[in-house]
């Protein structure tokens, strides 16, 4: 049983789906938002970037009232703070060059949040240009592991695909 009150419980749940799907949801408003800037129309028929957010807005099932609202929001029609797109230069351990791209409608308040993650692990903040000037920045791969039906070695080389420096390595290993 559910202790006192079976519709407690259900509260608590839908409290916790809620707050969840809120999150999402704002994600989804803010690269709508963004979308919106670099398309520079509201309209999702002439914005390719905002038909892709729109979809995935729609996959999430977010209402098409919250969808218009960021549309709205992007293009000045209603009030409050604008989001905007930052990217932050940094060094991580080792001299690693890191570029980190954040959507944000408080400079002030991400810059000092990306620094105290930065301290955390050794990491240094960078001026402008001290990353962005290397010619060849690879975005980090992803692999779904949800499926299942790939063996490791597998995975790994899934991973290397677009690592040419390491897929030599890779195979100078193996031989």
């Amino acid at each position: 049983m559910s202790g006192h009150s079976k519709w407690s419980t259900i509260k608590h749940q839908k409290a916790i789906e809620d707050n969840k799907r809120s999150g999402v949801f704002t994600k989804i408003a803010k690269q709508i938002h963004i979308a919106v800037k670099k398309g520079g129309s509201g309209d999702v028929d002439a914005n390719p970037f905002l038909r892709a957010c729109v979809e995935d807005a729609r996959a999430v099932n977010m209402p098409m009232e919250n969808i218009k609202r960021a549309i709205d929001k992007a293009l000045g029609v209603g009030g409050g703070a604008a989001a905007e797109e930052v990217v932050y230069e940094a060094y991580g351990p080792s001299g690693v060059g890191i570029l980190i791209t954040v959507v944000t409608d408080n400079r002030n308040r991400t810059s000092g949040e990306v620094k105290n993650v930065l301290d955390k692990h050794e990491g240094k903040i960078g001026g402008p240009g001290s990353v962005s000037y290397m010619k060849s920045i690879v975005p980090l791969p992803t692999v779904s592991l949800t499926g299942g039906e790939l063996s490791k070695v597998k995975q790994l080389l899934t991973l290397l695909e677009g690592l040419d420096d390491v897929v030599e390595v890779w195979s100078n290993l193996a031989e």
